[in-house]
């Protein structure tokens, strides 16, 4: 099974699940495209210190 994490579109502010990679391959930036309204958007993984949990965020192409 994959691990996701929530992530909140920039534009149309939903929130969706995605894959995230595993925690030896982060910090990490992935394009993607939204599931809800398909604005494109940068998606930053991170593992969070002391641990092997990944979060992820994302952000809009123009900001």
């Amino acid at each position: 099974m994959t691990a996701t994490a929530p992530v909140t579109c920039p534009t149309c502010f939903e929130v969706f699940e995605v894959p995230v990679p595993p925690a030896s391959e982060t910090p990490c930036e992935v394009d993607y495209d939204c599931e809800v309204c398909c604005r494109p958007m940068v998606i930053f993984f991170e593992t969070e210190p002391g641990s092997d949990e990944v979060s992820a965020f994302a952000q809009g192409l123009d900001e």
